[in-house]
């Protein structure tokens, strides 16, 4: 369930669609640190993500896979919406797509997601002093 939150209804509507896609990992910067303080070192693995992009407008199916594990969360942009990390537990948050750029408040970190030269671009950064960036960019395929 998603509620509209009144201040995101400035979408970019020329942006409609330009997320679809899937996207293979082709490199990433600051991986095992970044689990370290979220805590999923456990997570960490050697294989290339696929992220795969289902886009209607600003209805978006974001879904992540290796092999043997999928996350995958819906959400429709300018909304609050129902939500789940990587470890399946559940969350509230407004997602905004301004600028071309996703941007979605997770509840260790802070993730947001841009297309720059066709190539996917997506940021996770931790709050604080020790704060880290996990920047992971994925090609189309």
């Amino acid at each position: 369930m998603c509620l509209v939150h009144a201040s995101s209804l400035h979408l970019l509507s020329s942006s409609t669609m330009a997320f679809a896609g899937k996207y293979e990992l082709e490199s990433q910067e600051n991986y095992e640190e970044f689990l370290g303080i979220i805590g999923q070192l456990n997570a960490k693995t050697d294989q290339k993500v696929i992220t795969d992009v289902v886009q209607d407008g600003n209805n978006f199916t974001w879904t992540q896979s290796l092999p043997g594990w999928t996350w995958c969360n819906n959400f429709i942009a300018g909304q609050e919406c129902d939500l789940q990390t990587m470890k399946g537990d559940k969350f509230r948050a407004l997602v905004t797509l301004d600028g071309g750029k996703i941007s979605v408040p997770f509840p260790k970190y802070h993730f947001t997601a841009e297309l720059i030269e066709g190539k996917l671009i997506m940021n996770c950064t931790t709050p604080g002093e020790k704060g880290v960036t996990f920047k992971r960019i994925s090609r189309r395929v």
